[in-house]
């Protein structure tokens, strides 16, 4: 199954992409990518610490309807912590007004869904 061919543009590929992101040093990807673990964990170990867990369910389920705006909140809530500005846990209502003070900072984007009934030959009119 394995074709000569095929390994040989995968082999190119891979060159090119390694090319693209900064070389192809394997041990330079590799600490790269256990310098982000490490941070994830830092991250984590600190949210779990600074959030009850009501507070940890909101945020997950923020982070599932919104993952931007679910990182925003995480990382605004690290960086309380860091600067001592939260003490002890935060309940699931002081989490609900952090994510509202942070909505009315935010510009809100509007988005329209547009639905054409007649390109969509959807008319329920022909159904009789």
């Amino acid at each position: 199954m394995a074709d000569p061919e095929l390994e040989k543009i995968r082999q190119q590929r891979l060159a090119q992409l390694q090319a693209q992101h900064g070389g192809g040093d394997p041990n330079q990807a590799k600490a790269q990518e256990e310098r982000m673990q490490a941070m994830e964990e830092a991250k984590h170990s600190i949210l779990t610490q600074a959030l009850s867990q009501d507070a940890r369910a909101r945020l997950n389920i923020i982070k599932l309807g919104r993952p931007e705006k679910g990182a925003m909140v995480e990382n605004m809530i690290c960086r309380m912590v860091q600067m001592g500005q939260i003490r002890g846990k935060i309940s699931e209502q002081e989490l609900i007004q952090l994510v509202e003070s942070l909505n009315q900072q935010m510009p809100k984007s509007s988005s329209t869904v547009k639905f054409d009934r007649r390109r969509a030959a959807l008319d329920s009119d022909d159904d009789l």
